[in-house]
């Protein structure tokens, strides 16, 4: 949860670039939703920016994150509802410890492929592994760096940028 004491630090400074309303309609325009800020400091639940379809957020610490034993950072996004299924806003996420060179965390998705869901369908957060919004807003989906492949563009020590990229949801 965003008040759990699990959570020792927050992003500082956030860029975002913003993605179409709907990915299929060109002519949709951009997401225009929330600012910036809304997503530095903790989770506030009727403060969030919208990212838009593909669209990113790039966070900055002050502090670095860095691989300890365990989770090492959590994500938060803005899903809704209660109970085993919920309405999520799934994210690729991606690390960097330099702001130029990011990784992306594996993930997994076994939602079906069948069929477009409606919009604000119900997911099953069980169904999704490393895809931050699996759970809803004020709490977060939990990243360990030890799941990236060691790399010399990554210094898992050191890692000083979050990105947060919508996962678009469109079969």
């Amino acid at each position: 949860h965003g008040d759990s004491t699990a959570c020792r630090t927050w992003a500082t400074g956030c860029v975002v670039e913003r993605g179409l309303r709907q990915m299929s309609l060109p002519d949709s325009g951009y997401a225009t939703a929330g600012n910036a800020n809304y997503a530095v400091g903790k989770p506030d639940a009727p403060l969030v920016v919208s990212l838009g379809d593909g669209g990113s957020a790039t966070l900055t610490f002050n502090g670095e994150i860095f691989d300890g034993p365990g989770f090492d950072f959590a994500v938060f996004e803005n899903g809704f509802g209660s109970g085993e299924f919920a309405f999520l806003e799934l994210a690729f996420v991606e690390v960097s410890s330099d702001g130029l060179n990011f990784l992306r965390f594996p993930s997994v998705s076994e939602q079906q492929t069948e069929r477009l869901l409606a919009a604000f369908s119900e997911g099953d957060a069980a169904l999704f592994d490393n895809l931050a919004g699996k759970y809803v807003a004020m709490y977060g989906t939990p990243f360990d760096l030890a799941d990236l492949p060691d790399t010399a563009l990554l210094d898992k020590s050191a890692i000083s940028h979050v990105r947060i990229i919508d996962v678009v949801g469109s079969i």
